[in-house]
């Protein structure tokens, strides 16, 4: 997996894509519609197409979810975030078809508590050896306000890569009660490795 991995860093150049928000919980919703930029180095910028709903939970919520992200993409958060023998403790529980592809089924433990590090499972692509899905909660709760988080990752391919289809969130809120959180990336369009000048653009699509 470490290997494919690497291969695929080499390749990859960047893309662009769209990206839906919409949180939910009995009294209030939000959405927000934005354009996501990710360079070749996997930093991310983000440009807010539209908005509507609540006031509060798109200024407390979703506008500090893009803050966030785009601290997270940076290299020195990156490099102690991404699911490696060095963040990890790995155990290999099954194998499983997602979307009718073998994957395998691994158990990750993080080796610290940091609200960027995941503690949950991860399928495997078989063929690929990508992560294709996520599922677990934050190893540390991001907030006083959270009592608990549960997330699933989904991911898609394009073109060589396998890049983010979905997440699917639930957080037990103090105050505001659970609160569901969906995003959708749609509208992919990668660009190739200035080290690879003629790998060809791949595109795709997900309907929202």
């Amino acid at each position: 997996m470490i290997q494919r991995d690497a291969r695929r860093e080499a390749e990859f150049g960047g893309y662009t894509a769209t990206r839906h928000y919409l949180i939910v919980n009995k009294k209030r919703r939000a959405e927000m519609l934005v354009e996501v930029s990710c360079a070749r180095d996997m930093r991310k910028q983000f440009k807010i197409v539209s908005e509507n709903g609540s006031y509060a939970i798109r200024k407390l919520v979703l506008h500090r979810m893009l803050s966030e992200e785009t601290d997270a993409s940076g290299p020195d958060i990156r490099k102690t975030t991404r699911i490696t023998p060095a963040n990890y403790d790995f155990k290999l529980t099954g194998k499983e078809v997602v979307d009718g592809r073998p994957a395998y089924v691994l158990q990750v433990t993080p080796k610290q508590e940091n609200k960027y590090l995941i503690d949950g499972r991860i399928w495997v692509d078989a063929d690929d050896y990508s992560i294709v899905r996520i599922e677990g909660r934050p190893a540390r709760i991001p907030s006083f306000w959270t009592r608990s988080v549960h997330f699933v990752h989904t991911y898609q391919k394009v073109g060589p890569f396998w890049l983010a289809a979905s997440t699917h969130s639930v957080s037990d809120v103090r105050i505001y009660g659970t609160a569901e959180v969906t995003i959708v990336n749609s509208a992919y369009v990668t660009k190739a490795s200035t080290e690879h000048p003629s790998a060809p653009d791949h595109r795709a699509r997900l309907t929202q």
